[in-house]
């Protein structure tokens, strides 16, 4: 088998966790006594800037402020993201997020064909433990041999260094790995890498631009809701597995060679 590592983002293609990261948001500021409340069309627009703190940081700097008050508040930064993340991992451990289609089915039949696995995404480690441990169980950080998480390197997706990062640690080329993605920031960095990279647009991300993905479905697909049509044709089946993916790995290598002569 040419494939040897799947390398998962998080939010919004493991889980569709952003309603639950806007709730927490909007619950941090309440508890600074901040009068900012992202509705979701704001945050939908505030997701183009990837990392929660950055996020913080660009809507400080939108806001009509003097220079006293806006580093005020930019100072403040790290501190209130802070108690967001309590907040999010709060909602997260009460089973308010639940991992998206076939995503559990794909991990599982991974770890089972010793084909390894990944992280690499820009939240924070704590995000990611609670939600991997709350529904996949205590042992379910084991099943990753790699977690890029938070401030693991200088730039952030849309930059390729969490994926450089990724790869580096499982030591192997992009050639024999399989990203999984939601959004145009998360496609440009994998791509970048040089990855294989399957897109699974959410609700957030759905009207951004996906034209450099290798593969465009709405979710990995499960037994009870299979993919269907149009997602079913292109993968060749009801639910993206490793063969499939691996098909597809080499037919993308052929291409590449193709082109090349």
């Amino acid at each position: 088998m040419r494939l040897k590592a799947l390398i998962f983002d998080v939010d919004g293609t493991l889980a569709d966790t952003e309603e639950a990261h806007r709730r927490a948001f909007n619950e941090a500021f309440q508890q600074y006594g901040l009068d900012w409340n992202w509705s979701k069309p704001k945050y939908a627009e505030l997701l183009r800037t990837t990392g929660g703190k950055e996020r913080i940081g660009t809507y400080v700097q939108s806001l009509t402020l003097g220079a006293d008050a806006r580093g005020a508040l930019l100072g403040l930064v790290p501190e209130i993201h802070a108690t967001k993340t309590e907040i999010y991992t709060r909602l997260v451990s009460e089973g308010q997020v639940a991992l998206r289609d076939g995503v559990a089915r794909l991990l599982r039949e991974a770890e089972a064909a010793g084909v390894r696995l990944a992280i690499a995404s820009t939240t924070t480690f704590a995000n990611i433990e609670a939600l991997l441990v709350t529904n996949l169980g205590q042992s379910s950080l084991g099943m990753f041999g790699v977690i890029g998480a938070g401030d693991q390197v200088q730039h952030k997706k849309p930059a390729p260094d969490i994926y450089q990062w990724v790869l580096g640690e499982l030591n192997l080329a992009a050639r024999h790995c399989a990203a999984f993605e939601d959004s145009g920031n998360g496609l440009a960095a994998a791509k970048a890498a040089g990855l294989f990279t399957v897109v699974t647009p959410s609700y957030w991300t759905r009207d951004e631009d996906f034209a450099g993905a290798d593969l465009v479905l709405p979710s990995l697909g499960s037994r009870e809701r299979p993919l269907l049509h149009r997602a079913a044709s292109l993968v060749g089946a009801p639910v993206l597995g490793l063969v499939e993916i691996d098909r597809l790995l080499k037919d993308h290598a052929n291409m590449h060679i193709a082109h090349q002569n």
